[in-house]
């Protein structure tokens, strides 16, 4: 059926076209002649080729095109008067006897073109005459393409001022006043449009009415042209009357394209003076007509024009912009009651917009209009709509990109309102933006209240809402949020340690609300941020009570210690153990014996009860051992206490060679290289033959399992810790032990039952090499190896 039509408009389009054709062959031949009375006549019959009611706008226009290319042939003929003969006012008079209305109208608008430019006659006049004629055609199609035709010839032809055609002190009025009365006739057409033709369907007419509204639009643009028009004539006749018809045609279509063309034609500075005038329009329109957008669009063209020069600014403040466009959306919002939420807060995203490029210091004008979004919102169910979250995460991200500060948006009361009302999904990725924000800005959060009302903002990371269960989380993505708050919590900071304590516990309140699972995650971060505070009240004494008395480093951590204790419960026992030989340092740093020694007491306990794991064991251990041999705060006793436990645990491990490397790293417990260091060589010399005796254990194991000797990796180990004792001074470690090693190692590697293993062979090499170097270099040292065999 469709193709039936398209294939019949063809060929009436074809038809149509052939007879404009042919009546301009004959057209021209008499223009050649220069006989008028048969130019009249064909041309008529040419243009009564437009008479036809069958053709789409579409397809009109193609027909249209062809006359009008014809038209302006025949404009040239009739302006040289010397080949038909016949003055402009009897040629004027002449054409008005063509026998159809359409045709005789064409030629009307054609000769009144010539007529205007030969100024025999005042062009006000003519202009009047031809836009009252036009009149006569009432058939939507055909009177909107003959009004565009009289506005294309008469457009260069305006009484302006500074025209060919100005006349006297009204002139530019009886121009506006011909372009409006054009535009009011052609807008009425063109609403008619719609109710034309029986049952056809209404896309398709609304889409056909779209194709034309150019035509229409075209006499905003050439108002626009008037250099004649100034602000007060704009604001007093232009602006109403355009408006009076746009309102009135309550045509949805009509309503949307015509707002939008004032807005797009016309200066900026005039919208700015007439904006009350051009916004009490807004809320008569239909409910239908999408004037967020339109808006949207005056919004953004007010922003550039602001930032295009600072001038211009005290004029915003003088017409109050910000108060009469925030009025016109809480009057549009509230005349179209069934505008979606989305539609609103794309409003209130295109005010924000405005208030932060127009008054960028004025942030009780953006707390207003999230304000007015959260008055909008409230009473509603949290949102489900992708569409209106996304616009929601655009208003809240403005104030972000703007001031590039989290902490003025801190200031903003309604700002965590507007985020209340996200959906569980939208709050974390509106969440992440905030943190993202401080990140890129490295913006520094310093008072314990900024960090409470951020952790307000994001508390959709730092804990499960209301029924968004954590483990319907994709495990990425949880990641990815944890560790964005745990690096959060290192911009936290206050040179003044009585306020860094403040956030310090405001931050514990907060994550330990998190669940078992965000644990791991923040208490780190945390935790380090404790220490570093610690580390500059280094030395401070005093057993402190209550919230009011000054920041301790004891205080601090009394803190640490119940906040380490809840990763017990996720469990995370290798993540608590390394946090608590970090406190322990810090308290060696601060020379708290009793503290230090809590945490290590703490690590031990969690070596014996939580860490079961071998691999884990073993990492455990060397960590235990190498926090312990930098600790210089230990008296005698409680020393000898941590140590045999180390020394203890590392004879216990499952592997051998675990237990040899552990007992061998235990010697350096026993020889401290400091000024004041412990340096007990008998009970370093016990750890190292200790290893020495696993080692063989290790190996003789190995035969008995494999029927092979393992490799002799251990026994290299060994002797490098004995070179390294050697050349400390450790008198218990002589040339001959090492002596005795080397060829413990050497009749071992040329053994038939020790499996090769070139890394070991290399290592001992290595080892070979070094003590040759020494030998070779001479002085004290050399003198030390060289009873050494190599």
């Amino acid at each position: 059926m469709i193709s039936n039509i398209a294939e019949d408009e063809d060929k009436w389009l074809a038809e149509g076209i052939a007879g404009i054709q042919h009546n301009a062959f004959y057209m021209h031949r008499s223009v050649d002649s220069n006989n008028l009375r048969e130019v009249l006549k064909y041309s008529a019959q040419m243009l009564s080729e437009l008479r036809t009611s069958r053709l789409s706008p579409h397809k009109y226009y193609e027909l249209y095109m062809r006359a009008f290319d014809e038209l302006r042939k025949l404009e040239i003929f009739f302006k040289d008067e010397s080949r038909h003969g016949c003055s402009i006012i009897d040629l004027y008079e002449l054409v008005q006897h063509a026998g159809n209305i359409l045709p005789r109208l064409y030629l009307l608008c054609t000769v009144g073109s010539v007529y205007i430019k030969s100024k025999e006659a005042p062009p006000k006049d003519v202009l009047k005459d031809l836009v009252e004629m036009c009149r006569g055609i009432q058939h939507p199609i055909r009177g909107l393409f003959l009004r565009s035709y009289l506005s294309q010839v008469s457009r260069d032809k305006l009484p302006d001022i500074g025209s060919d055609y100005e006349g006297d002190a009204d002139t530019v009025m009886d121009a506006v006043e011909f372009v409006l009365q054009n535009f009011t006739e052609m807008n009425k057409l063109w609403v008619r449009m719609q109710h034309q033709g029986p049952g056809r369907a209404k896309e398709k007419q609304e889409k056909e009415r779209s194709e034309l509204r150019d035509l229409v639009g075209k006499n905003l643009h050439v108002l626009s042209q008037i250099e004649g028009i100034d602000l007060e004539m704009y604001k007093d006749t232009v602006l109403p009357r355009v408006l009076e018809q746009v309102v009135n045609c309550k045509d949805e279509l009509a309503q949307y394209y015509l707002m939008d063309c004032i807005i797009q034609v016309f200066p900026d500075e005039y919208h700015l003076q007439t904006l009350e005038t051009l916004l009490g329009a807004c809320p008569q329109l239909q409910p239908t007509v999408d004037i967020k957008t339109v808006l949207s669009q005056l919004m953004e063209r007010l922003s550039n024009y602001a930032a295009s020069s600072a001038e211009v600014l005290p004029d915003f403040l003088q017409v109050e912009a910000f108060a009469k466009l925030s009025s016109a959306i809480g009057k549009v919002i509230e005349a179209q009651v069934d505008m979606p939420v989305f539609g609103a807060i794309t409003l209130y995203v295109s005010l924000l917009t405005f208030t932060l490029r127009v008054h960028p210091d004025r942030l009780d004008y953006v707390d207003q209009v999230l304000g007015a979004c959260v008055k909008k919102l409230s009473g509603k169910p949290k949102l489900e709509d992708s569409k209106a979250t996304k616009q929601i995460v655009a208003l809240l991200s403005a104030p972000l990109e703007k001031y590039n500060d989290i902490v003025t948006a801190l200031t903003l009361s309604n700002y965590p309102r507007v985020m209340d009302h996200l959906d569980n999904g939208t709050n974390k990725i509106m969440a992440m933006v905030i943190i993202q924000s401080i990140m890129k800005n490295s913006t520094c959060i310093s008072t314990a209240d900024k960090v409470e009302a951020l952790f307000e903002l994001i508390k959709g990371l730092i804990k499960d809402l209301d029924g968004f269960p954590v483990d319907e989380l994709d495990e990425e993505d949880f990641k990815d949020e944890q560790n964005s708050v745990a690096r959060l919590i290192h911009m936290f900071y206050n040179d003044d340690p009585e306020e860094m304590l403040k956030i310090i516990c405001t931050v514990k309140k907060h994550i330990m609300t998190g669940g078992l699972r965000r644990l791991p995650f923040t208490v780190p971060p945390l935790i380090f941020s404790a220490l570093r505070l610690v580390r500059r009240l280094q030395g401070q004494e005093g057993d402190v009570v209550g919230e009011e008395e000054p920041a301790t480093p004891k205080k601090i951590f009394q803190l640490l210690n119940q906040t380490i204790e809840a990763l017990s419960s996720v469990p995370s026992p290798e993540l608590a153990l390394r946090l608590y030989l970090q406190c322990a340092e810090a308290a060696n740093d601060c020379d708290l014996e009793p503290v230090a020694y809590e945490f290590f007491t703490q690590a031990f306990i969690l070596y014996e009860e939580e860490i079961a794991d071998s691999k884990a064991q073993v990492t455990a251990i060397h960590l235990i051992i190498g926090t312990l041999q930098r600790m210089n705060v230990f008296g005698v006793e409680n020393r000898d206490t941590l140590t045999h436990k180390a020394t203890g645990y590392s004879a216990k491990l499952l592997k051998k060679p675990d237990q040899c490397r552990a007992v061998y790293a235990c010697s350096h417990l026993f020889w401290v290289d400091d000024q004041d260091g412990i340096k007990d060589g008998e009970r370093v010399m016990l750890c190292l033959k200790r290893a020495l005796r696993i080692a063989n254990a290790a190996q003789q194991m190995a035969t008995v399992a494999r029927g092979s000797s393992g490799p002799v990796i251990l026994f290299v180990e060994i002797l490098n810790k004995y070179i390294y004792f050697f050349e400390k001074g450790n008198s218990q470690v002589t040339s001959s032990a090492i002596q005795g090693l080397i060829e413990l190692i050497t009749s071992e590697m040329q053994s038939e039952s020790t499996t090769p293993d070139p890394p070991s062979d290399a290592f001992f090499a290595s080892t070979m090499r070094y003590i040759q170097f020494q030998k070779q270099k001479g002085g004290a040292m050399g003198e030390k190896y060289d009873s050494i065999k190599a």
